[in-house]
């Protein structure tokens, strides 16, 4: 492969992993790489970081790509190995764990110390372990490699209390020095698992494609993460990024003045002004008016088939809260509950679900059951929804061949000021199965909202 054809093909999986590349950052690129040292690895590296990543968060998946598509040298000081037996008929005989002594493990552990207190050659050190270690057999001509078993067999993790005791010889345990030293070791401990990971898919992708182990070797970016499939890790990320998209949210959902208002009178400034006039108010001057926060009403649903994207609506309501005047969160699955209550300023999202999926009555069959939900609150907190209140629904309108108690939705929708429904569901999949969302979309706007960045669009359309 040329390096033209791999420069298109790393932007195409780029493009593939979710990162925005346009066709002009890629020609960018491709100019940078005529006034750089094409031998310095690390050089091509930045050349491409600089004209290609835009945030931060994109940087780890650009990482991954550009390790796949331009791999480091293999050659290392512990490329081969002495004792290594000679292919036999099944394909090759590969050292393991098994085979490795005593001795040599211990060798090999007492290097993996110098690194971690920061000698130089990790990276080939982590090659040559994988070499030595990750690779295992899967048939006649086949091999399959692991990061696992390199890691179990120098265990470097358990390092830390040799590490400490070298670093701190004479000096008080759990002061400022030692946390100074775990987290140097903690980071270089972590730099030895990327090293080996990195090597791991290499190899991989040298018997499977490049392209095939790209696809899977990369999480979309955070904006782009579906609701439906976040982790708790992921939780306290996506919060950073809903505060300031609550506060825009906020600002299109409150209540506009009528065209023409120019607010009330301000009597004292206008006779003030007149005085200059003789008494004749020729100028007059109005009050500012006073920026009105709105009411909102979120009605969730809660249900499994959403557990991941009721987490998100959990930090989507702490975020809003903030910003009105009053908010009131309404859990459900086949009947309804006020969840408020769980959302206490600083609580972990997490517990809160937890909390709630103890606590809520928001369950009575277990089978979800849009129509009973929208006619229990009807009758228990119809008195939710006003003038100025903006109703939020956010579900998947999947309701088990239930009624869907359409005329009741109409009729909150009608009393609230505003009313939208955000649906995690891809529109491919709107009225397949038990679907309702385009009998719901027909009184309440529908919008498919599966990332941040499909929250963002619904709230610039807003305005």
């Amino acid at each position: 492969m040329s390096l033209l054809d791999r420069h298109v093909a790393f932007v195409h999986a780029l493009r593939g992993a979710g990162l925005p590349v346009s066709l002009a950052e890629g020609l960018d690129a491709a100019r940078a790489l005529q006034v750089i040292d094409l031998g310095e690895r690390e050089s091509l590296r930045a050349a491409y970081a600089a004209t290609l990543v835009k945030r931060p968060s994109h940087r780890p998946g650009f990482d991954t790509l550009f390790d796949l598509w331009f791999p480091a040298s293999t050659t290392g000081l512990y490329g081969s190995h002495p004792e290594d037996p000679e292919d036999g008929p099944d394909g090759p005989n590969v050292p393991d764990l098994e085979t490795a002594g005593v001795a040599e493990l211990r060798e090999l552990r007492d290097r993996l110390a110098e690194l971690l207190l920061g000698a130089d050659g990790m990276n080939e050190f982590a090659r040559a372990m994988v070499e030595r270690f990750g690779r295992q057999p899967a048939g006649p001509g086949r091999q399959n490699w692991f990061s696992y078993s390199v890691l179990r067999a120098l265990s470097p993790e358990t390092l830390m209390a040799r590490l400490l005791a070298e670093v701190l010889a004479g000096q008080e345990r759990g002061g400022l020095a030692e946390k100074v030293a775990r987290q140097r070791i903690g980071e270089n401990t972590r730099r030895f698992e990327d090293a080996v990971s990195t090597d791991v898919r290499r190899r991989i992708a040298e018997d499977s494609g490049i392209e095939r182990i790209a696809r899977s070797a990369v999480r979309p970016p955070l904006e782009q993460l579906d609701f439906l499939r976040v982790t708790k890790a992921d939780l306290a990320r996506l919060r950073r990024e809903v505060h300031p998209l609550a506060r825009r949210l906020a600002a299109r959902l409150t209540v506009k003045h009528r065209h023409g208002h120019r607010g009330r009178l301000d009597f004292r400034r206008t006779v003030r002004a007149s005085l200059s006039s003789g008494g004749v108010p020729l100028t007059t001057f109005n009050k500012p008016r006073r920026p009105h926060k709105p009411e909102l009403v979120v009605l969730c649903d809660a249900s499994d088939s959403v557990a991941s994207f009721a987490h998100f609506t959990l930090l989507l309501t702490y975020a809003l809260r903030e910003q009105f005047t009053r908010v009131r969160a309404f859990g459900f699955v086949d009947t309804v509950d006020e969840i408020t209550r769980f959302f206490v300023p600083g609580a972990d999202v997490v517990e809160a679900m937890t909390r709630l999926t103890r606590e809520a009555d928001m369950v009575r069959f277990g089978r979800t059951n849009y129509g009973n939900a929208l006619e229990r609150f009807a009758e228990r907190y119809g008195d939710a929804i006003g003038p100025k209140t903006s109703l939020l629904i956010l579900g998947d309108a999947r309701s088990n061949y239930q009624p869907p108690a359409l005329e009741t939705l109409r009729r909150l929708s009608g009393e609230a000021r505003h009313a939208y429904w955000l649906n995690p569901e891809p529109v491919s999949q709107w009225d397949t199965g038990d679907s309702l969302a385009t009998a719901y979309g027909a009184i309440v706007p529908m919008h498919e909202c599966r990332n941040i960045v499909q929250l963002a669009a619904f709230i610039e359309e807003l305005a």
